[in-house]
């Protein structure tokens, strides 16, 4: 995947775990923070004794609202992919809100952004404009993934969105 050029592609099926947070997303730390504790927790506490891998992805969101509400109001959905052997009656936790989940995929329209997320705005419409001109339309929320730690000198998301003729 090149930076700053978008593409479509089909995505499998992932297995994740989840929490829902409403807010700016730089003040929703302790539900992102369960949801790390839950993941490692679970991978440490309950499959590592059993001789188990649980290989754990990285952080996603979707952002259902984005583009509808005052960022203070925003819903993010956390996410990390877990393998598909993870049930909910598996999960070491105190957070009754995460879940396990499956997120569908099928084709996806993505680009790579380099920079801080408050610049990503002309990337997203950017790849609004590339899913037109390819014939397709948005048929999901917006999805970014986070390759990187949000103070990485440059930060690096992938920015999606489901897509349909």
């Amino acid at each position: 995947m090149k930076p700053f050029k978008p593409e479509i592609v089909k995505l499998k099926s992932r297995k994740v775990l989840t929490v829902t947070t409403i807010g700016d997303p730089n003040k929703v730390k302790p539900g992102v923070s369960a949801l790390f504790g839950t993941a490692y927790g679970t991978k440490f506490k309950v499959f590592k004794p059993k001789g188990k891998k649980m290989d754990i992805g990285v952080l996603a969101a979707r952002w259902p609202d984005a583009h509808l509400k005052p960022k203070s109001k925003w819903k993010g959905i956390w996410a990390l992919q877990v393998p598909d052997f993870v049930k909910q009656s598996d999960l070491l936790q105190k957070d009754p809100a995460i879940k396990v989940e499956k997120w569908p995929y099928g084709k996806v329209a993505q680009v790579l952004y380099l920079g801080a997320y408050k610049n990503e705005r002309p990337t997203i419409m950017a790849l609004h404009k590339f899913v037109k001109e390819s014939g397709f339309k948005l048929a999901g929320p917006h999805e970014e993934e986070y390759l990187t730690m949000p103070t990485a000198k440059v930060p690096k998301t992938i920015i999606r969105y489901a897509i349909k003729k």
